[in-house]
């Protein structure tokens, strides 16, 4: 029997007998059978179509099946699939390197490459431990950096829970938002709050402070105005490297290249996945300001695995970068958002359920609660509920896949998403939402 010849039920099941399936228990997981996919659309095996409005895991930002990315991995395999990064480079990895120089913020001069982003986040990490000498990293609850070792332990989420106790060092702090119940809290207290953490852990402990500019799977939270420029002048006063996490946020899903862009603020490192190749190939990449690159001049930098800066990651990079510009594709993201903005402040205000709706670019999430008085979330912290299942299967069944965790469903489109489309997806999560207004008891 060949791949051609499986039914779908033959790859269910030959998937479960061989295959674990990510963060779940094996027999509550019910999975797709994906057989093709094009722009913002796939189908599975059965012919149905559905529209991806979560870009996969926030990642597939310039569409399904790009022939411009298909083609560029397609020439680099028949040139070299493969050379040891750390005895050879090749022309994709020195004008990937050149490139992101150009589009990464402020004086960020030279990038390490890695397989993903979890990756990345570790070896950020690693390069502010040995640059500044101390060991301490600061990491914020409700964050998602990875799922490695290290990056868990820098989670700030109940993913992290099964693997501690994780890494040493990490000292956890809160982000300005404290949940649908008690809403956020200004810049200032936040501000105010870690540098006593600052204070009371020694600064000359501290290797660096890591946050999401604009958290991810934690809600899309976008921080206050005046919080990342604080914490750009807290780390400068205190000699703390600043780490933006930019996985999931970067490559115009905010409508900048990156989410820091909006506040004009310059890490000092910074970690890149997902958007990066649009996932089509693995890859990740630690930018670095120049100083910290040149403290490796004559230290050795102790990081790297065997598929590093792999030619054909590099290859669907460049393309992908190429196709982000010819397509103008970050001001679709920022056109296409103010849409995304005014359709969510409408289902706000016609749905009971709703409790917010926040977007920036096409990253956005719908926050649902079950009281308008008390703001009693629809599912509980890390877990759900009937109605966000009954809801789940709506959507899909209407052919939308998206995200749907907690107490919250996620608006994630690719970036090539038009209006007509945007707004058909919006009109199967308007009638879903009837769903959840039920069980709103005020």
């Amino acid at each position: 029997m060949t791949i051609t010849d499986l039914s779908r039920q033959d790859i269910l099941d030959i998937s479960r007998e061989t295959t674990l399936y990510e963060w779940t228990a094996q027999t509550a997981m019910k999975p797709m059978v994906i057989d093709r996919a094009e722009g913002i659309y796939f189908w599975d095996v059965n012919g149905k179509r559905y529209m991806d409005f979560n870009s996969q895991l926030m990642c597939v930002n310039i569409g399904h099946g790009d022939k411009r990315v298909i083609d560029a991995v397609k020439a680099q395999m028949d040139q070299v699939c493969y050379v040891a990064p750390t005895a050879a480079t090749t022309a994709v990895r020195a004008e990937l390197g050149r490139l992101l120089q150009e589009i990464t913020p402020g004086n960020l001069s030279k990038a390490f490459f890695t397989n993903g982003g979890a990756e990345a986040n570790e070896n950020a990490v690693k390069i502010a431990r040995m640059f500044t000498g101390r060991h301490k990293i600061i990491a914020r609850y409700r964050s998602y950096h990875g799922a490695t070792a290290g990056s868990i332990s820098l989670t700030g989420d109940p993913r992290r829970w099964a693997a501690e106790p994780g890494i040493p060092g990490v000292v956890h702090v809160l982000d300005p938002y404290h949940g649908i119940e008690r809403g956020w809290e200004s810049a200032e207290s936040s501000l105010q709050m870690l540098e006593e953490i600052i204070q009371l852990e020694g600064n000359h402990t501290i290797a660096a402070f890591i946050l999401e500019p604009v958290v991810g799977t934690n809600g899309i939270l976008i921080p206050p105005d005046g919080y990342l420029e604080g914490v750009r002048k807290l780390c400068d006063k205190h000699g703390i490297l600043m780490i933006a996490d930019e996985v999931m946020a970067g490559f115009g899903r905010t409508g900048e290249w990156f989410a820091i862009d909006h506040w004009k603020v310059v890490p000092d490192l910074i970690c890149m996945a997902k958007g990066l190749t649009s996932s089509y190939i693995p890859l990740g990449a630690v930018g670095m300001r120049h100083h910290i690159a040149q403290h490796f001049q004559n230290n050795v930098f102790y990081g790297g695995l065997t598929y590093n800066s792999h030619p054909m990651g590099c290859a669907a990079a460049l393309a992908t970068i190429r196709v982000y510009e010819e397509d103008r594709l970050i001001d679709n993201a920022r056109k296409m958002g103010i849409i995304m903005k005014q359709i969510g402040a409408e289902l706000q205000a016609k749905h009971p359920s709703l409790a917010a709706a926040r977007s920036i670019g096409l990253f956005g999430i719908v926050e649902l609660i079950r009281s308008r008085k008390t703001r009693k979330p629809m599912a509980p912290f890390n877990g759900t509920s009937e109605e966000m299942q009954a809801l789940s299967r709506f959507l899909r069944d209407q052919g939308l896949y998206t995200l749907v965790r907690w107490n919250s469903l996620y608006t994630n489109p690719p970036l090539c998403i038009n209006e007509p489309q945007l707004r058909e997806a919006f009109a199967i999560i308007d009638k879903a939402l009837e769903i959840t207004d039920r069980a709103v008891v005020d």
